[in-house]
């Protein structure tokens, strides 16, 4: 999910529980309950009207697998507490078939699964409501995306 604006803000996404690019912790999985891990990140430049995240694994065997999808986050949020959704969000259906965080289940076997977190802020509202997917997101924000960031996280089974 990229943006075309050539005037692209980086913002800084980060998390108490895992530093980027290092293991996620086991809570924060699939298998524990789905706990969506704390996040943190920049304040939104001014022309940011709405924030968006998702969370996708590259590594999955089939393709690309949606973990969590967020989008309508209020821009002068700066964070979200393990397992929070801000009341405003609209939840994007992960490919669990579920809305909300769904954790890391990589294979037994595979090696770690990078999970990418994402966040967008966009120019104009994405209009999404509850239910919406990955696709749904890209095609929403295309354009749109003034400022992001990522934190890379990893987990194995």
């Amino acid at each position: 999910m990229t943006g075309h604006d050539q005037r692209m803000e980086e913002m800084t996404l980060r998390s108490a529980a895992f530093r980027d690019h290092a293991l996620m912790p086991s809570e924060y999985s699939h298998d524990s309950g789905d706990l969506s891990p704390p996040l943190e990140w920049s304040p939104a430049p001014e022309e940011v009207v709405e924030l968006a995240l998702a969370c996708e694994d590259p590594d999955a065997p089939a393709g690309t697998f949606a973990h969590w999808l967020l989008a309508g986050i209020d821009p002068a949020t700066t964070g979200l507490d393990a397992g929070e959704r801000p009341a405003e969000a609209a939840a994007g259906r992960n490919d669990y078939g579920t809305e909300g965080y769904g954790g890391p289940k990589p294979p037994p076997g595979d090696g770690p699964h990078r999970y990418f977190f994402r966040l967008y802020g966009l120019s104009e509202p994405s209009g999404l409501r509850d239910g919406f997917t990955a696709e749904d997101l890209r095609d929403a924000i295309d354009e749109k995306i003034v400022a992001s960031g990522t934190l890379v996280g990893t987990f194995a089974r």
